[in-house]
């Protein structure tokens, strides 16, 4: 075999093997198909439980910063909104801040079910982290932060 390392693919040698986007897009992959199988024990997938993980936060988000945030179209965010309140895991509701806008929030079923799923998928970034020391798995979020957002927090 002609890894570079154990546990590396042969093709990981060639150049693109160092290009951000497609780790990170590997990365992703493997780990969208990890939390989608435990996610499923509870109806959910990755986007609707980041939704519901929106919802749960306190944040009063609408949908179209659930959109914007999540990268959705907003027609995606409105399907992915509509059965989670038909499931009774969210609602729409008027915000606190702006009694104009339209927010979502959680349930109290839908609080219940955040917090086990959320557990699975924290033992889900675990395996998929696996490599990494806890340091450095916190070092990788900080940066992807910083790569998305700028600053450090």
């Amino acid at each position: 075999m002609h890894d570079t390392k154990a546990g590396t693919p042969r093709l990981a040698a060639a150049k693109v093997g160092d290009d951000a986007g497609l780790l990170l897009a590997k990365l992703h992959t493997a780990g969208s198909a990890l939390n989608n199988r435990a996610l499923g024990d509870f109806g959910l997938r990755e986007r609707s439980f980041w939704i519901l993980t929106l919802a749960c936060s306190g944040l009063e988000p609408t949908q179209r910063e659930l959109a914007t945030f999540l990268s959705l179209d907003p027609s995606q965010v409105v399907s992915l909104v509509d059965d989670l309140e038909r499931r009774g895991l969210v609602e729409r509701a008027t915000g606190k801040q702006d009694r104009r806008a339209r927010i979502i929030v959680s349930t109290a079923e839908g609080r219940r079910i955040h917090t086990k799923a959320r557990a699975l998928l924290e033992a889900c970034e675990h395996e998929q982290l696996t490599a990494l020391s806890e340091d450095e798995a916190g070092q990788l979020r900080t940066l992807l932060r910083k790569a998305l957002w700028g600053g450090t927090d």
